[in-house]
């Protein structure tokens, strides 16, 4: 019999497969058991009502996709009104992403929403903060520390910080997360990206700019949940572009305690479900009978201590 029980600080999840932020709702419990799957994350909410970005608000791109939703929100009131009560009949820790565009409002909302019957916050510092001239918090350790103190000073609840591949400073940031009191680190959120209709010659994006997700972030995260994994203690839970489970097992080896699970839903509705068996199998094929003999287990020991950069070929 496989294992496949993770914890991920104080939480324990019967698996280690869970839905990334806004790609996850009520209306799957018609699709697919929830109860199934590690954590249930909710859609980021904000404070205030939001009506989020212009249309068109989606496209694909080989295979990827972009999005530049906004962020539409119903509010904190509604959000606890009728949100919560939903997953409180399932034992899956639950898990709230939370917004803003200020320290000040991060703290309120995490202070407002850590109430009975949510089990941990996920904060999407990779949003803009407009004390940064709406750089967003996670790309500088300098702003994720101060964002973070906040935060931690606002609830008891275990906070999870949501990085932003947008960011040449990876190790600094998740460093400066875990200073300022994370719990835990999600890795990563969408990489700004564009496209363009060659014929209208106008942005696929009603908001020109959106995040990439899908197949193509996943090299990207990948490499940015290794590096997190060793360079901090906390928990890091990848992020970016999982859709099979060589995708999960990849994530598990190179340092990930758990992984998030977003545009492949989009796809096929059923994945996470499908993934939660398809690992206990593939554990089974390798004789590993508790998926943390897989977790961190990268054979790196032969590789340089610095990274090579290497020129692309003519």
């Amino acid at each position: 019999m496989v294992n496949l029980t993770t914890k991920i600080g104080s939480l324990t999840l019967a698996n280690p497969i869970m839905p990334a932020s806004g790609t996850f709702s009520e209306d799957l419990v018609d699709v697919i058991d929830i109860g199934a799957i590690g954590a249930h994350v909710t859609k980021t909410i904000t404070r205030e009502k939001r009506g989020g970005n212009p249309t068109p608000r989606v496209c694909e791109v080989r295979g990827s996709m972009l999005n530049s939703i906004g962020i539409p929100s119903k509010g904190i009131d509604d959000f606890i009104e009728n949100v919560i009560p939903f997953y409180q009949r399932y034992d899956a820790p639950f898990v709230v992403s939370i917004s803003a565009h200020s320290a000040d409002d991060f703290a309120r909302i995490c202070e407002e929403i850590s109430v009975p019957g949510v089990d941990a916050i996920e904060v999407n510092i990779s949003c803009p903060n407009i004390e940064e001239d709406g750089k967003a918090f996670a790309m500088r350790p300098s702003s994720t520390h101060a964002v973070m103190t906040r935060l931690r000073a606002a609830s008891d609840l275990p906070l999870w910080a949501k990085l932003t591949p947008n960011t040449g400073e990876t190790t600094e940031v998740a460093e400066a997360a875990q200073d300022a009191g994370a719990n835990a680190l999600v890795v990563s959120n969408t990489l700004l990206s564009m496209a363009i209709d060659i014929h209208s010659r106008k942005p696929k994006l009603g908001n020109l700019m959106g995040g990439l997700s899908g197949p193509s972030l996943k090299p990207i995260a990948l490499r940015m949940a290794y590096q997190c994994a060793k360079a901090v203690d906390i928990p890091v839970i990848g992020c970016g572009g999982i859709s099979t489970v060589e995708d999960v097992a990849e994530y598990l080896i190179a340092g990930a305690t758990a992984v998030q699970v977003g545009t492949a839903t989009f796809i096929k509705p059923t994945t996470m479900v499908t993934l939660v068996e398809e690992l206990r199998h593939f554990l089974a094929s390798q004789n590993i009978t508790d998926v943390s003999e897989l977790i961190g287990t990268v054979r790196d020991d032969d590789a340089a201590d610095s990274v090579v950069f290497m020129e692309a070929a003519p």
